[in-house]
């Protein structure tokens, strides 16, 4: 069902919208059946399971890390990730930043910010990510580029209160990018929306979506 799958959710959106297949707790076998149906990204938020993976399908995959982000396992993923949705903190920056130089590499991310009314739910507010722009340590990176924004919306079957959070995260996007990021083309992603909301998140600006269970089936907690 997952070639099935993967189609219809394509008709639903836009090519300039990247379509991220949320693979995890998902076996090997599932993730070739979508990679054999033609997708090449893929999205994990525990960065053991991402080396597993990555270590044993093709190497022409893209791997998002999408969850929240220790920094003592970083080192797991740094040699190949290509980009980093959950940045949420200077001192996580930082790391990555010290891990992707040994790599001799320039690692891509996102500032993920909490939009959501669950306090679950990690991510930055403004004025966090202003201090975080705003420091003597971040203009020190060299193997890091922020790219864009991430964010969760709550978990509810309110709409409207699905689409403010979009909406706002969309707002800070455009901000930090007047702000901050004149002159830096590359600051234009806005991942949000997940298989339950994706296209009201396509309406308000998305231009990554992380889709799991609409193309492979309910997510196995047992793993």
């Amino acid at each position: 069902m997952i070639r099935e799958n993967l189609i219809a959710v394509r008709k639903t959106v836009p090519s300039q919208v990247r379509i991220i297949a949320v693979s995890k707790t998902k076996p090997v076998s599932d993730l070739q059946e979508a990679y054999d149906a033609g997708q090449r990204v893929f999205g994990e938020n525990k960065a053991q399971e991402m080396r597993d993976k990555h270590a044993v399908l093709p190497q022409d995959i893209e791997w998002h890390f999408i969850g929240h982000l220790q920094t003592n396992k970083i080192k797991y993923i740094a040699g190949y990730v290509s980009l980093i949705h959950s940045i949420d903190s200077l001192p996580l920056l930082v790391e990555v930043d010290k891990e992707a130089a040994k790599h001799d590499r320039v690692l891509d991310c996102l500032l993920q910010f909490h939009i959501a009314t669950e306090e679950t739910k990690f991510g930055l507010d403004m004025q966090e990510a202003e201090a975080l722009l705003q420091s003597p340590e971040y203009k020190a990176l060299q193997h890091v580029r922020l790219v864009g924004v991430m964010g969760m919306a709550t978990n509810t079957d309110d709409q409207d209160m699905i689409r403010q959070e979009f909406r706002t995260l969309r707002e800070i996007k455009e901000r930090l990018a007047l702000s901050y990021f004149k002159g830096h083309p590359e600051f234009k992603e806005i991942s949000m929306g997940m298989s339950g909301d994706y296209p009201i998140a396509i309406e308000e600006g998305a231009t990554l979506v992380r889709i799991g269970s609409a193309i492979f089936g309910a997510r196995n907690y047992a793993v």
